[in-house]
């Protein structure tokens, strides 16, 4: 199984230009005028221009917000070097919800991207999740 990940943004050029620079992420193709796949890591990164206020599936009453939202999914990044990550995000607009945090299994720091969606950076040390696994 493979598993791809998209990601709905209302500026494609700001989106595209975000996960470049904080991710490291590459353009792949270019899927249309509103779908741009962005690769680099374990999975392609699809970004989806979809206009603020504009409802995610017939029927449904909720509207697409690029205010900071919450969801019970978000996406996690594993990187090598948290604190150059930390920066990097930041640089490209990122806004820090939680300060690199230690815990036995490494280090963590949340963000908002600029479309409102949670992200976090993950840098395992030691034996990653293993020192608290059961």
């Amino acid at each position: 199984m493979q598993i791809l990940i998209n990601i709905d943004v209302d500026d494609m050029e700001r989106a595209q230009a975000f996960y470049i620079v904080a991710l490291g992420l590459v353009p792949g193709r270019r899927l249309g005028p509103d779908v741009v796949e962005l690769l680099g890591g374990s999975s392609p990164l699809y970004l989806l221009r979809k206009a603020a206020g504009t409802v995610p599936s017939p029927g449904t009453v909720q509207q697409r917000d690029y205010r900071r939202h919450w969801t019970p999914v978000h996406l996690d990044f594993i990187v090598d070097d948290l604190d150059a990550a930390v920066q990097r995000m930041l640089a490209a607009g990122a806004t820090l919800e939680q300060p690199v945090t230690d815990f036995a299994w490494g280090r963590l720091a949340t963000f908002a991207d600029p479309f409102g969606h949670g992200l976090c950076l993950l840098q395992f040390t030691g034996c990653g999740y293993d020192a608290i696994a059961t």
